[in-house]
């Protein structure tokens, strides 16, 4: 009798403990800066359809070297969103507008991708360091809801060497684009295991 009392004990104590464990928090409730820090690096004349995303990494030393390269009227590129290592979001651009982050590039067939996608750049250079679990929620929250607003599916969020690929596939003859890495595929199935969770979550 006492014996099963004892148990009882331990039970309700092991389930009070549990139950009074803070929740982790959801992707929504996830603490990141994000900072509006808008390029000058953008199309006047068109309005982005929104298909897709292309994930890139800048392989440039420091933030503030990768924010000024993508804002600085001089060098002509541009994107949508910078995640720094800590999971700081820089707004360069709103979804809506056109920016110079995928060059010569096809996406199911269709060229010119910086009309119709939103570019996301990571601090640092995945061939040498791997992404910051901070930089990976970062962009999971970040982009949840625009997949949603969008109507994006999983399969039009790609890296850069993807649609560069796909556009020398094409045009196998222009020799101006030279094929290289610009987010390694172990850290781009990294954020989209982390996006599919998300999704499948919800």
């Amino acid at each position: 009798m006492y014996r099963i009392l004892f148990i009882l004990v331990l039970l309700a104590g092991a389930f009070l403990l549990w139950s009074c464990k803070e929740k982790a928090p959801e992707w929504h409730e996830w603490n990141y800066v994000e900072i509006q820090y808008p390029t000058q690096n953008y199309s006047r004349e068109l309005v982005n359809d929104v298909e897709g995303v292309i994930l890139h990494h800048t392989a440039l030393p420091t933030i503030e070297a990768s924010l000024d390269m993508l804002t600085l009227p001089k060098n002509i590129v541009s994107t949508h969103c910078v995640i720094d290592t800590d999971g700081t979001r820089y707004i360069l651009a709103s979804p809506g507008m056109v920016t110079f982050h995928a060059g010569k590039s096809v996406l199911n067939g269709r060229e010119r991708c910086n009309e119709f996608t939103i570019g996301i750049e990571f601090q640092g250079n995945t061939q040498e360091q791997p992404l910051t679990d901070d930089q990976i929620r970062s962009a999971v929250q970040y982009l949840v809801p625009l997949l949603r607003m969008y109507h994006i599916p999983l399969s039009n969020v790609v890296t850069h060497e993807m649609i560069r690929h796909n556009y020398m596939e094409l045009y196998p003859d222009d020799k101006r684009v030279k094929d290289k890495c610009d987010i390694t595929q172990p850290e781009y199935q990294r954020v989209m295991a982390a996006l599919r969770e998300q999704i499948s979550e919800d």
